[in-house]
This record gives C-alpha cells, sequence and structure tokens, in this order.
C-alpha cells in the first residue's frame, strides 16, 4: 500500500507538448509511471515519448477509462481550465506543478475539488513520490529510495535534501508528498497526514514547513487533540527571516506574531513533536524515534 500514487496509478499528462510536459514526462516513463495519455489542444493524434495525445480530457479519459491521476504542466493563464477539465471528468487525483496560478482562482478550483471529491496537490509542487514504485511529479528521482518514512513538505527543494539525508543513512521514504509552496493549497498537511495515518508502509511522518500560513500551527493542535497516532518529526525553514517579508514562496510571508519561526515551533513543540534544529539532525532523530515505536 502507497499513498496517492503507486505502481496501479494510470497517469494523463496535461500540457504533455510544451518543454517542461515533455521532459518530465520522459523522466517518469524512465521511473516506471504509468503514463498512457498526455492531453493539449489542437495537438490531438500527436506523440510524445510514445505516448498518444488528445485534444481535451474526455478524449483522453474515453480511449483511456483506466485513467485515475492527473499532472498539470499547463501555463499559469490556462491552468485553472485544465484542472476545472479534469474534476468534472472525475479524475481523483490531479497533481498541478504550474505556478503563479493567482490565488483567487486557486481557491475557487480547490473549493470545487473537495465538492467534486478530487484531491489536488499543489499548486507549485514539485508532486508526489512513492519510491520504486511511482513518481507523479518533477522531482530528481535519485535522491529517494524505498522505506517506511513518510514526507510532507511546502518545499521541494527541502523534500529532496531530506530524503537524501535519510538514505545516507540508510533509511528510505515510503512516499513524499509536496504540498506545494503557494498561500492556498489544494491537500494540506493535515489532510495529507490522514493517508500517512492508514498507510501500513508508513511508520514515521517527517513534517518539513517554512515560515508563513498557519498549516503548521493548525496540525499542531490537531496533533495535540490525539488525531494521529504516528510519531512526528518537523523542521521548519526560515528561522532568519525578518517580520513582514516574503522569502521565496508566495505562501512564505509572515504577518507581527502570526507565521513566524519562533510561533510554528512552539506549537510543534507544545503538541508533543519533536523538532529539528537542522536538516542534518532528522535521520537522527528519526533512528531514534524508530527504536522506541519497535521496543
Amino acid at each position: 500500500m502507497a499513498v496517492l500514487v503507486d505502481s496501479n496509478t494510470k497517469v494523463v499528462v496535461q500540457g504533455i507538448t510544451g518543454r517542461e510536459g515533455s521532459f518530465h514526462t520522459s523522466e517518469m516513463l524512465k521511473y516506471g509511471t504509468n503514463i498512457v495519455a498526455g492531453v493539449t489542444p489542437g495537438k490531438g493524434g500527436t506523440k510524445v515519448a510514445g505516448i498518444p495525445v488528445y485534444n481535451s480530457i474526455r478524449e483522453a479519459i474515453t480511449a483511456h477509462p483506466e485513467i485515475t491521476a492527473s499532472i498539470v504542466f499547463v501555463p499559469a493563464e490556462y491552468a485553472s481550465d485544465a484542472i476545472y477539465e479534469s474534476i468534472d471528468e472525475g479524475i481523483n487525483l490531479i497533481v498541478v506543478v504550474t505556478e503563479h496560478i493567482p490565488v483567487h482562482e486557486t481557491l475557487r478550483f480547490v473549493i470545487y475539488s473537495k465538492y467534486r471529491e478530487s484531491i489536488i496537490v499543489g499548486p507549485n509542487t514539485p508532486g508526489v513520490i512513492s519510491p520504486g514504485k511511482a513518481k507523479v511529479g518533477i522531482m530528481p528521482a535519485r535522491y529517494f529510495t524505498p522505506g517506511t518514512i513518510g514526507i510532507i513538505s511546502r518545499s521541494g527543494t527541502l523534500m529532496y535534501e531530506v530524503s537524501w539525508q535519510l538514505a545516507k543513512h540508510g533509511l528510505g521514504v515510503s512516499t513524499a508528498i509536496g504540498l506545494g509552496g503557494d498561500p492556498v493549497t489544494g491537500l494540506n498537511f493535515i489532510e495529507a497526514m490522514e493517508f500517512f495515518e492508514e498507510d501500513d508502509e508508513t511508520e514515521v511522518v517527517i513534517l518539513i514547513g517554512e515560515i508563513g500560513g498557519k498549516q503548521e500551527e493548525i496540525f499542531a493542535k490537531a496533533y495535540l487533540r490525539g488525531k494521529f497516532s504516528k510519531p512526528v518529526i518537523a523542521f521548519i525553514a526560515g528561522r532568519s527571516a525578518p517580520p513582514g517579508k516574503k522569502m521565496g514562496h508566495a505562501g512564505a510571508i509572515i504577518m507581527r506574531e502570526q507565521g513566524t519561526f519562533t510561533s510554528k515551533v512552539k506549537s510543534l513543540l507544545n503538541s508533543g513533536i519533536l523538532v529539528a534544529e537542522k536538516l542534518s539532525d532528522i535521520p537522527k532523530l528519526v533512528g531514534k524515534v524508530l527504536k522506541s515505536v519497535k521496543m
């Protein structure tokens, strides 16, 4: 059992004929991801890396009713239309790599996706990978080895780095989920953790947060209430960020005492979650937790 994606996931690539779409389609195929179709309006009847291209999601679904997931490489000005198309055709998982989608548009399609029971990962996400099974995203696969540790991250780069740190210590990943760095995202920490809580392959979950927003504090409150039983280790990026400044990610903006490094770490520690001071501390903490879990 894996979280969100595995070897049985059948994928359609939206925006497959573009530079990013075609490149990452080839990379995902090399990894073994089961891509069955692509979509670019006006390019139907062509192929990319041997994958048939259709003019619409409806055409793709008609030809390949087994499709369960889509990954979106459509430019920001057209991305919302592509996402609505996938939602309306009943695709269960929609991974939105596209960045710079206006926040008000994201709010609309995220709310609509919940109404239609589709799962959106992103926008501005590196995607989802279950090492050795499938990757639906743009992450460099060489950093991820199979194992029993789940990762939920707002940062793509830090997700890769943590996985690599784990691998160097003989530890591996069950599934890694990049939530995306925008102010509004589809899947959040609590919803992602709910999947890991039910996953038999996952023993420990690493939460990689950053300054801005309240997702980490909201998660900490849920954890404190006993919503989850599996141990969580957290790392928060942005210790040195000055208040009121946007730092890289669109969502990484703090206002006064809200969304600060200190407030997030305090909330997590108060909930009983171990918080790593440095990325290099994470493997040691994971080893400690795994040892206690198996005692």
